[in-house]
């Protein structure tokens, strides 16, 4: 909780700033809203690394192997990826590119997916 509280205030700051800036300077306002979304990803990826550490203990606790959970945690990078770059398109004023950006992400994240579904299909292959 703290640690959002953190990213909110940052982020509030860092789109006041660009709302100042983006009068006299609109490219240099662009740059800080990319600098500040690019230090409140990093922040959120640290706070993922503990999420990737439960994930594995879950994973071993199930006896799963690592390529059932791998295009999962791949395919929400991906996402998260997406969804940022789309919308700092958008905030460039560019609707068509960001269009292009979520089109992108959506075939990616179905072409990492597709171990996991293979594996799913051999399990159930095996069942029956």
């Amino acid at each position: 909780m703290d640690e959002m509280g953190r990213i909110a205030a940052f982020a509030v700051v860092a789109a006041l700033c660009a709302v100042v800036v983006r009068k006299q300077v609109p490219e240099l306002s662009m740059v800080l809203v990319i600098l500040g979304g690019a230090m409140i990803l990093g922040r959120a990826l640290y706070a993922l690394t503990g999420v990737r550490a439960m994930l594995d203990t879950l994973r071993e606790a199930a006896g799963l192997s690592p390529a059932v959970v791998a295009p999962v945690i791949k395919t929400a990078g991906v996402a998260i990826l997406t969804r940022f770059a789309a919308e700092l398109c958008r905030d460039a004023k560019e609707g068509g590119l960001a269009s292009f950006v979520e089109t992108a992400g959506a075939a990616i994240a179905l072409f990492l997916a597709l171990p996991l579904m293979q594996t799913v299909l051999s399990l159930l292959t095996e069942l029956l």
